[in-house]
């Protein structure tokens, strides 16, 4: 994608900031014709910029009251480890974020669960058993101050 340019950056924050609106209200309070947003919002879409729309939701109101940060360490750093690790991740819906990091871990994964006992089980049980963990820690969140909202856009 080409730069982009201050309408490109007003659609972007709007859109993130509330995906539900029609392309005539974004066009509006992006201060462009809606024509002209059209084509701009597919082009943001067709580059990659906007991944998909999707509602936030409260994970307390779901009963997702344990949230913990899972700090994973692998037995040997080949690719294909990494990969079959990375694939595991993937098919679990408690993990719902797994970064590759630096430092003295390999994997940083963001865990979800009902209950300390059901993130128990589904540490010991679960993440246990996928290929090749040699080490674990988790870290709890006690209180999240600023839980994701989405990225920054620059001005």
């Amino acid at each position: 994608m080409a730069k982009l340019d201050p309408a490109d950056l007003r659609i972007l924050r709007l859109l993130q900031a509330e995906g539900r609106l029609t392309n005539q209200e974004l066009a509006e309070r992006a201060g462009l014709s809606a024509s002209h947003c059209w084509r701009r919002t597919r082009a943001l879409e067709e580059a990659g910029l906007v991944q998909g729309y999707a509602a936030r939701l409260d994970r307390r109101g779901l009963g997702l009251g344990v949230l913990a940060f899972v700090r994973v360490v692998i037995e040997s750093h080949s690719a294909a480890e990494a990969h079959e690790f990375k694939a595991a991740v993937a098919r679990l819906p408690a993990v719902v974020a797994c970064y590759s990091v630096a430092g003295d871990a390999d994997f940083l994964l963001q865990v979800v669960a009902r209950n300390l006992d059901d993130y128990a089980d589904f540490a010991m049980g679960t993440l246990r058993a996928l290929p090749r963990i040699k080490e674990m820690q988790t870290t709890f969140v006690l209180k999240e101050l600023k839980p994701p909202a989405g990225w920054p856009v620059p001005d």
